[in-house]
């Protein structure tokens, strides 16, 4: 989780995992911290990019679960474009990472961050 300003919160695509699997070691952590945010009105956001990983993740095998039904996790992404805030990684994010790149030595799986941070 990113704090954006006084009242938005990103959250990335690990509190989402951690959240929806209860057998993650986290899943309590994950689910109480959504909660406490929630109740303090604050806006939760996530990006296209996150919504892309959370599948990726769910649909291949973790150390804590298997797979998840592809069905279900269709229904888990439309479920979270309801409840939270969507911030689109369209031209703009696109350049705006460019830029970050240009400024501060990313490369490698960095670039997924640093798409997050230049989306936000």
């Amino acid at each position: 989780m990113v704090m954006m300003d006084d009242n938005s919160v990103f959250l990335d695509t690990n509190i989402l995992v951690y959240a929806s699997v209860p057998e993650s070691p986290l899943h309590l952590v994950a689910i109480n911290a959504i909660q406490t945010y929630e109740q303090a009105g604050t806006q939760l956001w996530i990006s296209r990019q996150v919504l892309r990983e959370y599948l990726a993740t769910l649909t291949r095998p973790q150390l804590y679960t298997e797979p998840i039904p592809i069905l279900t996790v269709i229904a888990e992404i439309h479920f979270f474009q309801n409840r939270f805030q969507v911030a689109e990684d369209g031209f703009q994010a696109t350049e705006r990472l460019l830029t970050l790149m240009e400024e501060i030595t990313i490369g490698g799986k960095q670039v997924h961050d640093a798409n997050i941070v230049a989306t936000m």
